[in-house]
């Protein structure tokens, strides 16, 4: 930000950001993959002839899946993590 703004404007706007930061290699990978998996069998099932009809039709499909406010059932618990890579885990 500092490269690009002046200082206290740059300063403000990070205030105001949340940092959110995902690992390389965690469950929310699968999430994405279950999620576009879902996209290529309910919307891209076909050939679809042009960029903007192919963006028309995303569109309006994650605009249908957030209204069904769909949601990836994840069941792979902590505890299951734990016990599955436990010699990546310390002993407490």
């Amino acid at each position: 930000m500092y490269e690009v703004f002046e200082p206290q404007e740059a300063r403000r706007i990070v205030q105001k950001l949340e940092f959110h930061y995902t690992p390389k290699h965690a469950s929310w990978l699968n999430q994405v993959e279950i999620e576009l998996s879902v996209l290529s069998r309910q919307c891209l099932e076909r050939r679809i002839g042009d960029r903007e009809t192919l963006e028309l039709e995303i569109t309006s499909w994650e605009k249908q899946r957030n209204q069904q406010r769909a949601s990836v059932n994840w069941r792979f618990q902590t505890t299951d993590a734990r016990r599955k890579m436990e010699r990546l885990y310390p002993t407490v």
